[in-house]
Formats: structure tokens, sequence, C-alpha cells
């Protein structure tokens, strides 16, 4: 059916609005994901010097029992989004949170981040009662953090001192291959870490002292562990969330810069269309007054 051009006029002011919505959500994902990538960057000095802290405590204490993982309750902490526009970011992550606990085979409680997160969760058919916000900022990464970490030790404690086992779902990034899930396992410690920096020698002339008790440096250390892991698999949720829309929105622009390829195209055909139309219009009207007055010619000359 062709479409007049006023009607093709109107599709495409429209197209050149969805546009321009289109390049201000491409431009805000590319601003919105450097603070966060700094924050990433920037929490890897301090996870550092809660190692040197481990490192200094293992140096100058015994070996370290690892509670039994069948005997702790598993805690799966889940980082996605809350708002739309990325493709189908949730629903990869919550099926491959689905996987995992289907192989493990074991109840988790789950501590969701992002209700649009939550929702994919829910369509795996996992139980998820309430979902955190995401960080609106990066200053807002380190209340998040802080936040599960508190939950965390509130679950603890609610079990009677019970060990918790608690595993990390997020994207992370992937040289050369862009981003993937991630499940990491956080708590109990990994015993690699633990063997690597018992082995490690300790680079100082002066002995590390430890002035406070033991359980409770071992317990902060641990805290502290625990807090800079969450940040950093928050705020690269949250880089890898942004790359993901502005992938999206990247896709959206080309197909919006079709669209309008082909609008215009057929705008210049319609008025051409409309100009060969008129000008064959004049001409036949032309034609039709010179027949019209050559009969009166003749008449006259008569």
């Amino acid at each position: 059916m062709t479409q007049t051009l006023e009607a093709l006029s109107r599709r495409t002011e429209s197209m050149e609005g969805i546009r321009s919505v289109v390049h201000t959500m491409k431009s805000l994902s590319v601003i919105n994901a450097a603070p966060f990538d700094n924050a990433a960057r920037a929490i890897e000095a301090y996870h550092g010097t809660v190692l040197e802290g481990l490192h200094a405590y293992l140096s100058q204490s015994g070996p370290v029992s690892a509670p039994r993982i069948g005997n702790a309750e598993q805690v799966v902490v889940v980082f996605g989004s809350d708002h739309g526009l990325c493709g189908n970011y949730n629903e990869v992550l919550a099926a491959h949170v689905a996987g995992h606990l289907r192989e493990t085979k074991g109840a988790a409680r789950i501590l969701c981040v992002g209700a649009q997160m939550q929702a994919a969760l829910i369509d795996e058919g996992l139980e998820v009662p309430t979902a955190l916000l995401p960080p609106a900022s990066a200053d807002g990464i380190g209340r998040l953090a802080n936040l599960l970490t508190q939950q965390l030790d509130a679950l603890r404690q609610a079990g009677a001192q019970r060990e918790l086992a608690v595993t990390l779902a997020f994207f992370a990034r992937h040289e050369g291959s862009g981003q993937a899930p991630n499940i990491k396992r956080l708590l109990p410690l990994d015993p690699a870490l633990i063997s690597e920096l018992r082995g490690k020698p300790w680079a100082s002339r002066s002995l590390p002292y430890i002035a406070m008790r033991r359980a409770d440096l071992f317990a902060t250390l641990i805290r502290g562990h625990l807090f800079s892991s969450l940040f950093r698999a928050s705020a690269e949720a949250l880089v890898t969330e942004n790359a993901a829309r502005l992938a999206m929105m990247q896709q959206a622009e080309q197909s919006v810069d079709d669209q309008l390829d082909e609008l215009k195209s057929q705008m210049r055909n319609v008025r051409q269309s409309e100009i060969t139309t008129e000008l064959l219009d004049v001409i036949i009207g032309f034609e039709a007054l010179k027949k019209a007055r050559k009969p009166r010619s003749e008449a006259e000359s008569d």
C-alpha cells in the first residue's frame, strides 16, 4: 500500500525522535560504566591489603581448619539489573545460576540484587522472596556491599553460628570474549588460597605481631575479604550491565538508521511520483486547451 508524503514525513519524524533517545541511552551507558570500572579497580588495593593481613596471620598461626561445605548453609548472592534495555542479560545469568544449583543438588538461600534479576530467577523456578536495589552510582557500591555483609552475618548468627557457604554469581569481563556468567565461591576460603599464603615467604626483617585475639583478627580479616569481594562483584556487574545495554543500543541505533534510510528513500520516490503526476496533469491540461482553441480558430477563418 502506497503511503502519502505526509504520512511518511510523520513516520520519519517519529523515527528521528526514537534515534535521539537511543543515542542518548547509548551515551549514558558509556558514561555510567566508567565510574563503576574505576571502583572495581580501586577495591583491588583494599583487597590486596586484606590478603596481606591474612598472609601475616597465617605466617604466625597454626593450620586453619576449613569448615565442611556439606554442613554449611548454602547462600548464593546474585547480581543483576533493576532496569531493562540490556537484552537477555538477566535471563542468561539466571539460567546459569539454576544450572549451578541443579549440579550441586542442594537447597540454597538466594540473595538477589535487581528486580529484573529477581523476575528472571523466579522464571527459572527458584525462590527469591526479596530483591535489593542496585547502586545508582559508584558511591552506592560500598553501601550495598556493607548491607550484604550484614545480611550474611545475620544469617550466620540466626543459624546458631552455623557456617555459611557463600557463592557469588555475576557477569564478569573476559579478555577477547566480551563478558560471561561467573560463579565464584567466596566462603569458605579456597584451600588453594590458604596454602598459597601460608607457603609465601614473609618479605620483611620484622615478623608480624598480633596484639588482639587471634580469633577476632581472623574474623575481621574474613569480613574484609567478604566486603571487598562483594564490592568487586557488584562493580563488575554494573560495568557489564552497562556494556550489555550499550551493545543493545548500538543494535537499536543501526536498526533505526536502516529504517530511516528506507523511509527517506520512500519519501524521495513518492515526491518524485507526485512531481511526475503534476507535470503530466499540466501537459494534459495544456493539450486539452490546444484542442479546445483549435476549432475556434478554424471557425473565425471561415
